[in-house]
């Protein structure tokens, strides 16, 4: 990691505070969490949406932990990718979509929320907008405060993305790099 790690007994009380609310939700500080403590302001402000993102959205667990891979392959994020496979496999996302993810291939859906929810994650950030139709398909599946949510998912996931290749954090050492065309903080070939 470019950043120096914090050690809890080192923190000043503020950190100190925002660090056991982070980890009083998720039982450990790492990840994105330890590069934004060194904001502990802005990781304050951070915790409040991800923790309603992750475990208070309205949106299916499955469709969080799919936005979650989606954003993580589409900013080729090797940490947050390891970190939420498996949880997308027990919420109900299929092998084979998560297989077609990490090799970089759109996924034959099988399931109609999922393909909409894909086809938005990846519009928004690749045209910068958002067409009509894409829209209108969201919102029919997940209704007008859900494609609000959907907005949500795409944009925090992706600066979560953003925040751990551009501190390099470091992959966990137990997990081997999930795609063929990333190593460490490289892309050795385009999709």
């Amino acid at each position: 990691m470019r950043l120096p790690k914090l050690n809890a007994e080192e923190l000043n009380p503020r950190q100190r505070q925002v660090y056991d609310v982070v980890a009083g939700k998720r039982g450990h500080v790492r990840g994105p969490y330890g590069v934004w403590m060194h904001s502990v302001e802005l990781c304050d402000k951070v915790i409040s949406l991800s923790n309603y993102l992750r475990f208070d959205s309205p949106l299916p667990d499955r469709i969080k932990e799919f936005a979650i891979l989606v954003t993580a392959r589409f900013w080729d994020t090797q940490y947050s990718w390891n970190a939420h496979v498996g949880k997308a496999l027990a919420a109900g996302i299929g092998q084979k979509v998560i297989d077609a993810l990490a090799a970089g291939r759109e996924p034959d859906f099988e399931r109609d929320d999922e393909r909409v929810f894909y086809g938005f994650a990846m519009e928004a950030p690749e045209r910068h907008f958002v067409s009509d139709e894409t829209f209108e398909k969201a919102r029919a599946i997940f209704g007008n405060q859900g494609v609000v949510e959907v907005i949500g998912c795409v944009g925090y996931f992706s600066m979560l993305q953003i925040c751990l290749n551009s501190a390099q954090v470091d992959l966990q050492p137990e997990r081997a790099p999930p795609f063929p065309d990333v190593r460490g903080f490289e892309k050795l070939s385009s999709r």
